[in-house]
C-alpha cells in the first residue's frame, strides 16, 4: 500500500510540476498583455466615451498603437527628424532633465532599428569570458584605439549583462577576443532575459565573424582583458 501511495504521489508531483510549466508562460503573457491594453487603451478612451456615450475596449489601444506608428514614420522624415533635434536642444539645456532624457534615450535606442551606428547596443556577440574555455553573451557599445609602446591596440566595448538585466559590467577587449555571430540584438537580450534558455540551438560566425587582425592571426584570442571600474 506504502509504494502504490508512492507510485501516485510521485505521478501526481510529476503532472502538476509539467501542468505548472505549460500554464505559467501562457498565464503570465495574458496577464502583461492585459495591463499592457489597458495602460494604453486608458490615455484615448476617455475621449471617444465622451463623444460616444459609451466605452469600447480596445479601441484606445489601437488608437495609442497608430499614434506611435504615425510619430515613428514622421520622427523618421527630414522635418520630424530636425523638429526632434531643435526638442533635444532645448531639453539639454534643463538641468535634471538632460540626463533623464539622455539615459532613457539609450536605453530606448538599443532596440531602435533604425538608429543605425547611434545604437546604444550596436551589435550581440560572444566574448571569451571571464576564463579560458567560456563565453558569455555581450552587447558591443563602443570602439577605442589604446596606444602602448609596442603600438596601437584596437579595443572593443562591450557591455556583458550580469544576475540583474539591468546592470552589467563594461569590459574593453582586443578586438581578438571578439566573436561575432549571426544573433542580432533583440535575439541577444531575448537569450539574457530568459537566462539562457531562448539561445538557439547552433550559432555561426557572422559573415564579419573575423576582422582583419584577426583574420592575419587566425582568429587567435587574447589574454587583454581591460574592466571599467
Amino acid at each position: 500500500m506504502q509504494a502504490f501511495h508512492q507510485l501516485v504521489h510521485s505521478w501526481f508531483s510529476r503532472k502538476f510540476a509539467t501542468g505548472c510549466a505549460i500554464l505559467l508562460p501562457i498565464v503570465v503573457t495574458f496577464y502583461i498583455t492585459y495591463h499592457f491594453l489597458q495602460l494604453f487603451d486608458g490615455i484615448f478612451s476617455p475621449l471617444y466615451k465622451r463623444f460616444l456615450g459609451y466605452e469600447v475596449f480596445g479601441l484606445g489601444f489601437l488608437t495609442s498603437v497608430l499614434f506611435i506608428t504615425t510619430t515613428g514614420v514622421f520622427m523618421s522624415s527630414w522635418l520630424g527628424g530636425s523638429l526632434l533635434s531643435l526638442g533635444e536642444v532645448i531639453i539639454k539645456r534643463l538641468p535634471l532633465v538632460k540626463h533623464i532624457y539622455s539615459a532613457s534615450k539609450q536605453v530606448s535606442g538599443a532596440l531602435n532599428p533604425d538608429a543605425g551606428d547611434g545604437k546604444a547596443f550596436q551589435e550581440a556577440v560572444v566574448v571569451r569570458h571571464p576564463r579560458h574555455g567560456e563565453y558569455a553573451i555581450a552587447f558591443v557599445t563602443g570602439r577605442t584605439v589604446l596606444q602602448t609602446h609596442e603600438g596601437d591596440m584596437r579595443l572593443t566595448a562591450v557591455f556583458v549583462p550580469t544576475n540583474h538585466v539591468y546592470v552589467g559590467d563594461i569590459f574593453l577587449l582586443d578586438d581578438r577576443d571578439i566573436i561575432r555571430t549571426n544573433l542580432t540584438v533583440r535575439e541577444g537580450l531575448e537569450i539574457v532575459v530568459s537566462v539562457g534558455m531562448a539561445l538557439p540551438p547552433t550559432l555561426s560566425r557572422s559573415a564579419g565573424g573575423c576582422s582583419q587582425q584577426q583574420q592575419q592571426c587566425g582568429c587567435q584570442a587574447s589574454s587583454g582583458v581591460y574592466q571599467l571600474l
